[in-house]
């Protein structure tokens, strides 16, 4: 862990710790992706592994197949896609314009599709099909970036980790929690920031809040029960200008 990464936050580490209570309170029941794939979507203390680790693999693939596209989009992608191939063995051996044909309205899918059918081949081939609950060696798969690693370890097998995607990187440092330019900085700094026994439910809190109160523009301050900690360290980045041809 490399300390200057990690700016001394503005709150002290009992009032971080509030706030994300109250936070994870108001927004809890909120659905979001990975919770609704579950076989016990309403429990959000992320604490049943044992039938959890047993939708690893469609986790895994949904997580892949949700970048740079909406929760509603890739829930219809991953349920269609599950009627032909729900095992790792089954999708390894997809054929890929299958695969493209039925994740076509997920974004980028020509490529997604070679990446969940190669994640599906060396989960099959070199781990019996089971998903390995280890940051490394998923990210070892091709497609497989940090993010997505540790949503799978968070959701499917209740390793502390903290997965960082743009709400979990907007809000904590909107909140004075963390002063980070980057989400892999703003992962080493929360880190920092929480005991280990919070980092469960930090993704949950931050994705769900990001997605109902703390916007990326026109946040709903009015609403939000962390309102008076707050630091509203609100950044909007400017639009870009189109340039002008000169003749």
């Amino acid at each position: 862990m490399v300390a200057s990464n990690f700016i001394k936050p503005s709150q002290n580490k009992a009032t971080r710790i509030q706030m994300l209570h109250e936070m994870f309170e108001q927004i809890k029941g909120t659905t979001v992706l990975l919770e609704e794939l579950q076989p016990d979507p309403k429990n959000y203390n992320f604490d049943s592994a044992n039938i959890r680790k047993e939708h690893a693999f469609k986790t895994l693939i949904a997580t892949m197949l949700s970048v740079r596209s909406k929760d509603e989009t890739t829930l219809k992608v991953i349920e269609n896609l599950w009627k032909h191939y729900d095992t790792p063995q089954k999708l390894a051996h997809a054929p890929l314009e299958h695969v493209e044909q039925l994740i076509h309205s997920s974004g980028t899918y020509r490529q997604k599709a070679k990446r969940i059918i190669e994640a599906s081949r060396i989960i099959h081939e070199e781990y019996n099909d089971e998903v390995p609950p280890s940051q490394e060696k998923l990210m070892r798969i091709k497609g497989v970036g940090r993010k997505v690693a540790n949503c799978v370890l968070v959701v499917s097998f209740n390793i502390p980790v903290i997965p960082v995607d743009t709400h979990v990187h907007r809000i904590s440092n909107r909140t004075g929690w963390v002063t980070t330019n980057s989400p892999e900085k703003t992962e080493l700094a929360l880190e920092q920031a929480f005991p280990k026994s919070e980092w469960l439910v930090i993704n949950y809190t931050l994705v769900s809040f990001g997605k109902t109160i703390c916007k990326p523009i026109g946040p709903k301050c009015e609403m939000c029960v962390v309102n008076d900690r707050c630091m509203k360290r609100i950044v909007i980045a400017p639009r870009k200008q189109k340039k002008v041809s000169k003749k």
